[in-house]
C-alpha cells in the first residue's frame, strides 16, 4: 500500500492533478473573498448614505392616522387636552368636577338616570354632519364610552354643517376630529376611533363589545344605503337598539322633523328606499327613525341631475370616492343635519335613562286592511282560475299581508294608481294572464297560483270591479279602459317595483 502511494506521489500526472485541484480551490476562495468583501462594501456604503433621524427630521413628523405632515400638527391646547383626557381615562380627574358639569343633565333625569347614561357605551357610524352632531351631545351629556365608525375625512365642505370641526381639521378622518375637539369639552369621555367604512361583512367586528360591554344603543348617521340597510338589519337581527337618521338634504323646515317607527316615515327618498330594502329582509317595523315630512315645491332645493357629458363620458359610478357611493354634491342646508343628530341623540339618551319617551309616530301599518284585500285578491284569482276552466279548490298565493302592505303604502304610496284616492282600495293583476299560465299545478295536491308583485296595481274596490270585468274577464286591453296618465302611472310603478326585486 505504502509503494503504491510513493509511485502515485511521484508520478507526472498525479503531482499535475494535484496542482490543478489546489489551484482551483485558491481561485474559488479568492473569488468568494472578493464578492463577499464587495457586499460588505456596498452594505456600509448603504449605511453611511443614510442620514441620521433627529426630532427635526421629516420621518418623524408621521402623525397617528399616517400623514406625513406637521400640517396637522397639534396645537398647544390640543396636547394639554390630550394630556387631560388620558388622565381621566385612567381616573385621575375628580368626580364631583364631571358631577359639576353634568348638573343640568343630573337634576333633570336624577342620580339614577344619569348614571345609566354615564355607564353607557354608544356607537356612533357615519360622523358627518349628523353624526357629529349626536356625538357632540352624548359626550356632553355624560355618555362614558363612544365608538365612533367613519371612513372619510374632513373636507371644506364639511364645515358648514360638521358640529366640531374647524379649518385645521380639514384632510383629518372624522373619527379623530371627532375625538380630538370634544377631549377639550368632556375629558372622561372614551372614544373607540375606527377609521373604516361600514359594511355588512364587518358588522360583527364593528359593533362588538368594548372591554366586555354590549352596546347599549347604536346611531346610524349613514347617507349610503347599502350601509344602512346593512347596519340596521344587523342590529334589529342581533337585538341592538339603534335610531336611524334618514335624509337631511334639501330639508329646510325644521317644524317637520319627527322621529317614528320607519314604517310611518313618509316623504324622504331615502327612508322609502331603506324601508323597501327592509322589507325584502324581513324587517318591516321596529326600528325608530327620525325624518323629515317635509315636501318639495316651487322654489325649494333638489338634487340636480348629473350632467349629460358625464353619462356619456363613461360609468357615473366610476366617480364616485368609493364604488356605489353618492357622486353628486347633495343641497343642505347646515342647520338640518344638526337638528337630526340631535334629535337621535335625545331619542338614545331618554332610553338609557329610562325616561319617559314621548309620543311618537305610531305604525302605519293597518293589518285589517292588508289582510281585507289579500282576501279579495284572493277571490279574484279564484274567480279568473274558474273563468279558465280550472278547478279554483286549494288555490294558494304567493302573497302574504306583508306583501299587500309594501305593495300599497310603498309603490302605489296608499293610492289608486288610476284615481289617486286614498280609500276602498284593492290590488288586481294589470294584465290578462295567458292560456294556462295562470296556476302552476307541477307539484302534485298543491295549487299555486304564478302571480307576482309586479303584475298587481292599486285601485278602488270600484276600479277593480270595472277592470276585472272588462281586462282580465273581457276583451279589452288596459290601455283601451284607462286614460293615458293612469296607464304611465301603473307602468311607472311596476319598472319600480320590478328594480326593486332583485333585492329579494
Amino acid at each position: 500500500m505504502s509503494s503504491f502511494i510513493a509511485r502515485a506521489t511521484f508520478s507526472h500526472q498525479a503531482q499535475l492533478a494535484t496542482t490543478a485541484i489546489v489551484s482551483g480551490v485558491l481561485v474559488a476562495g479568492a473569488i468568494l473573498g472578493l464578492q463577499t468583501a464587495k457586499k460588505r462594501y456596498r452594505v456600509q456604503d448603504l449605511k453611511a448614505s443614510i442620514p441620521d433621524v433627529d426630532e427635526d427630521h421629516a420621518a418623524t413628523q408621521i402623525n397617528e392616522y399616517g400623514a406625513a405632515s406637521d400640517v396637522f400638527a397639534p396645537s398647544k391646547e390640543d396636547e394639554q387636552s390630550a394630556a387631560l383626557a388620558a388622565r381621566a381615562r385612567i381616573g385621575d380627574y375628580d368626580d364631583d368636577l364631571i358631577l359639576e358639569q353634568l348638573a343640568r343633565n343630573r337634576v333633570f333625569l336624577t342620580d339614577s338616570g344619569l348614571h345609566k347614561v354615564r355607564s353607557s357605551f354608544v356607537v356612533v357610524v357615519g360622523c358627518g354632519g349628523v353624526g357629529s352632531h349626536a356625538t357632540a351631545a352624548l359626550a356632553r351629556s355624560g355618555v362614558s364610552k363612544i365608538r365612533l365608525i367613519d371612513f372619510d375625512q374632513v373636507t371644506l365642505s364639511s364645515l358648514n354643517r360638521h358640529a366640531v370641526a374647524t379649518l385645521s381639521d380639514v384632510g383629518t378622518p372624522k373619527v379623530v376630529c371627532l375625538r380630538r375637539r370634544l377631549e377639550q369639552v368632556a375629558p372622561w369621555v372614551r372614544f373607540d376611533c375606527r377609521n373604516e367604512l361600514f359594511g355588512a361583512a364587518v358588522a360583527e367586528q364593528q359593533l362588538a363589545p368594548w372591554e366586555e360591554q354590549r352596546p347599549d344603543f347604536v346611531i346610524d348617521a349613514i347617507d349610503n344605503i347599502d350601509s344602512k340597510v346593512a347596519l340596521l338589519h344587523y342590529c334589529h337581527a342581533h337585538d341592538l337598539p339603534v335610531i336611524s337618521s334618514m335624509g337631511a338634504g334639501c330639508k329646510s323646515d325644521p317644524t317637520a322633523v319627527f322621529i317614528g317607527d320607519i314604517s310611518a316615515s313618509t316623504d324622504d327618498p331615502l327612508s322609502k328606499s331603506t324601508r323597501r330594502r327592509l322589507r325584502l329582509l324581513g324587517v318591516s317595523s321596529g326600528i325608530p327613525v327620525v325624518f323629515s315630512t317635509e315636501k318639495p315645491g316651487p322654489g325649494k332645493a333638489s338634487l340636480l341631475p348629473l350632467p349629460e357629458a358625464e353619462f356619456a363620458a363613461g360609468r357615473v359610478g366610476e366617480l364616485g370616492v368609493l364604488p356605489d357611493f353618492r357622486v353628486r354634491i347633495l343641497p343642505v342646508l347646515g342647520t338640518m343635519p344638526a337638528l337630526f343628530g340631535l334629535c337621535a341623540a335625545n331619542h338614545v339618551l331618554l332610553a338609557l335613562a329610562a325616561y319617559p319617551p314621548p309620543a311618537y309616530l305610531s305604525h302605519k301599518r293597518r293589518d285589517k286592511l292588508y289582510d281585507a284585500i289579500l282576501a279579495a285578491l284572493q277571490g279574484l284569482e279564484e274567480r279568473l282560475a274558474r273563468a279558465a276552466g280550472t278547478d279554483a279548490t286549494g288555490l294558494r298565493l304567493p302573497v302574504t299581508p306583508a306583501d299587500v302592505a309594501y305593495l300599497v303604502e310603498e309603490v302605489y304610496r296608499g293610492r289608486s294608481a288610476v284615481s289617486l284616492l286614498p280609500t276602498r282600495l284593492a290590488l288586481v293583476r294589470w294584465r290578462k294572464p295567458p292560456p294556462g299560465g295562470l296556476v302552476d299545478a307541477r307539484t302534485p295536491g298543491l295549487k299555486r297560483s304564478t302571480l307576482r308583485l309586479r303584475e298587481l296595481v292599486c285601485m278602488t274596490k270600484e276600479e277593480a270591479v270595472r277592470h276585472e270585468a272588462q281586462v282580465l274577464r273581457g276583451e279589452s286591453e288596459a290601455e283601451e279602459v284607462w286614460d293615458g296618465e293612469a296607464v304611465r302611472r301603473v307602468e311607472e310603478r311596476m319598472r319600480e317595483e320590478e328594480a326593486f326585486e332583485r333585492f329579494r
